[in-house]
């Protein structure tokens, strides 16, 4: 009787446990969202007073949101505790703190703040334009992650090398990250200049072209963090991220830009080698067949 209950016991221990680590990828889950939350109210208080400082706190909030974003995922793998639940939870998420935070804060940043010493016909062209183009940026966020969860071993248009794996299209915690780090380097100030707007419609539409793409982007999952690391591996690691938060203005932006740019050149190289690989094959071998022997009779 008391081995079948010290059993009991047991079993309900496990049980507990189980339903721990089940809840702790979505810890992080709830972070990210968190995150969204935050950034999306300290947009809207920019618009009423101290817009510099909050637009700051929301961009910061975005970047903070990318590590729990990453780590729900890793974390849930790591322990076996994948769901359907959790991958959903973790799509929406994604729309709040990807999509729709920096979509507000992208719009809200660039062209909210355009003085009315501008040409108002100007103003209101970019006004207009600056909220069509978030839009499309929040639906091709939306409709990327859609994409993502109903893909099973999607392949890029241009493939890369068969050892490692790539998203197909920019992810968007990339994109994000990328509008947020933009607005973080330039220390949150508003907008004020046209033409600056202009750049920044610019890369908004080209974020969210990026996301709907089907060129490759370097996933990084690849690197196993559940195998054991030496000591000078953690100290590479501590010393990337102090100066990561040190120096967070120049370096996350410039994280970005390369990210971005990379899956750029990458299709860029691949339409290069194809059309030389094109080119190579319809060009007519000229070879030239040897003259017969004999004699040669000159004029």
């Amino acid at each position: 009787m008391n081995t079948l209950t010290s059993e009991q016991d047991q079993n309900r221990k496990q049980a507990r446990i189980r339903r721990g680590m089940y809840l702790l990828p979505s810890l992080f889950t709830a972070g990210n969202i968190g995150a969204g939350y935050f950034s999306i109210l300290q947009t809207i208080e920019a618009v009423g007073h101290d817009a510099q400082i909050h637009l700051d706190w929301a961009a910061i909030a975005i970047l903070f949101a990318i590590p729990f974003d990453a780590l729900d995922g890793r974390i849930a793998r790591m322990t076996n505790t994948v769901s359907d639940f959790g991958r959903e939870l973790d799509s929406l998420a994604d729309l709040v703190a990807f999509g729709i935070a920096p979509a507000l804060l992208a719009f809200v940043w660039g062209f909210h703040f355009l003085p009315d010493s501008i040409n108002p016909v100007l103003r209101q062209h970019l006004f207009q334009a600056g909220a069509f183009i978030c839009f499309l940026y929040l639906l091709s966020g939306a409709s990327r992650l859609a994409r993502f969860n109903i893909s099973h071993d999607a392949q890029p248009r241009n493939p890369g090398r068969p050892d490692r794996k790539y998203f197909v299209g920019m992810p968007i915690p990339a994109a994000a990250g990328l509008l947020a780090a933009t607005v973080h380097f330039f220390n949150a100030y508003p907008v004020l200049e046209w033409w600056v707007a202009i750049g920044w419609l610019v890369l908004v539409g080209l974020c969210g072209f990026l996301m709907v793409s089907t060129w490759r982007f370097w996933s990084a999952k690849e690197i196993n963090f559940s195998r054991s690391h030496p000591f000078q591996l953690l100290v590479v690691i501590a010393l990337i991220l102090y100066i990561a938060l040190r120096y967070s203005t120049v370096v996350l932006f410039l994280v970005a830009l390369i990210y971005m740019f990379s899956g750029i050149w990458a299709r860029a190289a691949y339409g290069w080698s194809r059309r030389r690989r094109k080119r190579l094959l319809l060009t007519p071998a000229t070879a030239t067949e040897p003259e017969p022997p004999g004699p040669r009779f000159s004029d």
